[in-house]
């Protein structure tokens, strides 16, 4: 137990400095504090408030729900999202001084035959959304500018941020850092 005990700092260590991908390092994608999120679907007109990180931990069972919750709408086909965006969220609602704020959703997953359908009927909708990869999500704060959200969001750096002013909400993803 004793080897045990001395060792675990050094693996940790060493677990840390191993990157999770696009660049990050454990210690870099997750804060040591708790991640939650309380959030309003706009087309569903379902809420959901709930803890999904503690600590340096996800949490699977609060993993499933927001996938469910952030499923494509039209279809009902559920995708798991990259829990780093939920961080990213988290943060965002810190950063605007609305930690227990309810952030509304204006899109989560879109399955592939979604997106397509979007990309011919409106405009701004990319060929390979990341969308699709439940790596994006579309929100907007009530009662707070969209464009200082915007602005935060850009701050973070911590994937591509779009702004659509007419609509009233802001795309985040955690793909490559871009503006648009």
């Amino acid at each position: 137990m004793r080897f045990c005990s001395l060792f675990a700092p050094v693996v940790f260590l060493i677990s840390s400095c191993f990157s999770l991908g696009r660049g990050s390092t454990l210690a870099e994608t997750l804060p040591t504090d708790e991640g939650r999120l309380r959030l309003y679907h706009t087309h569903t007109g379902q809420h959901i408030d709930l803890t999904f990180r503690r600590g340096t931990e996800y949490i699977p069972e609060a993993l499933s729900r927001l996938d469910y919750f952030l499923r494509d709408y039209r279809t009902g086909d559920i995708h798991h999202f990259d829990p780093r965006l939920f961080d990213v969220l988290t943060t965002l609602m810190k950063d605007s001084g609305h930690e227990d704020g309810e952030l509304h959703i204006v899109c989560g997953y879109r399955s592939p035959a979604t997106n397509e359908y979007l990309r011919t009927h409106t405009s701004g909708v990319a060929k390979t959304s990341l969308h699709m990869q439940a790596e994006a999500i579309d929100i907007r704060l009530p009662g707070f500018q969209t464009a200082k959200l915007r602005d935060i969001a850009l701050s973070l750096g911590k994937g591509g941020v779009g702004y659509y002013p007419v609509s009233n909400f802001i795309h985040v993803d955690v793909g490559r850092v871009r503006r648009w």
